[in-house]
């Protein structure tokens, strides 16, 4: 198998510029198709909780309560609790119950929620990705509520609060159609080099001076060049 050089990479390349467009425009279109066709659009919903201290005001406050450091230590430690409890299976049957969902598993539902939260903060964010962009906002939101009753319920202190409420998503977070195409054009553009170079290398036949020379490390001393020649008719005979 011969080696190629950087010059002749180029040369090879170039010779086969139209057959690179072609596929390259070729897998351009296959991605549109499967852009447009075949990709099942999913939505994304969030909702922003805080933990807060909801006791009494203390004395020494002006019309507020009282957030002391400990409270807050307190709370950033409950933090990564919170986001376990949050996807436990009895807060999310509860809420399967609440909406009437009965298509979709627990399991299933758990996948679909994601809980982040932002660091040195007390905050957390809930989102939930469905097929339904209305169905991700109502479940987003109703995590938020039963949660919150289960906090109660476990820790007998209400120190949850809903900064922002899901909304219904208006696109997809999952498709974006240019860069489908760009992306499939890509993948058409190395596909058509990667076939020429090895359809190249595998090319044992002798195409000009350069491959005889290499073959048999001789110096070609002469070569007859390819002539063209053109029938013309004269006197009405060809």
């Amino acid at each position: 198998m011969e080696e190629l050089d950087l010059k002749q990479l180029i040369k090879i390349i170039w010779n086969k510029k139209w057959l690179i467009i072609i596929v390259m425009l070729l897998f351009a279109i296959l991605g549109g198709i499967y852009s447009y066709y075949f990709v099942t659009p999913k939505y994304e919903s969030s909702t922003t909780l805080v933990l807060a201290k909801t006791e009494e005001p203390v004395s020494n406050t002006v019309g507020g309560t009282a957030i002391t450091q400990t409270d807050l230590n307190l709370n950033q430690n409950l933090v990564s609790t919170y986001s376990e409890l949050i996807k436990s299976k009895t807060v999310l049957r509860k809420v399967l119950s609440n909406l009437g969902i009965e298509d979709i598993k627990e399991e299933e539902l758990k996948k679909s929620i994601s809980v982040n939260s932002v660091k040195d903060t007390e905050l957390i964010e809930i989102t939930v990705n469905n097929t339904n962009a209305k169905q991700a906002a109502d479940i987003a939101n109703e995590i938020a509520t039963v949660f919150s009753e289960q906090i109660a319920e476990i820790y007998n202190i209400n120190n949850i609060h809903v900064v922002d409420r899901a909304e219904e998503a208006k696109e997809p977070y999952n498709i974006n159609h240019i860069k489908d195409i760009v992306l499939f054009a890509l993948i058409g553009i190395v596909f058509s080099m990667a076939y020429i170079l090895i359809a190249n290398l595998l090319d044992t036949t002798i195409k000009d001076q350069e491959n005889v020379e290499r073959a048999t490390d001789l110096l070609v001393l002469a070569q007859i060049p390819e002539i063209s020649f053109e029938m013309k008719k004269i006197g009405g005979r060809k």
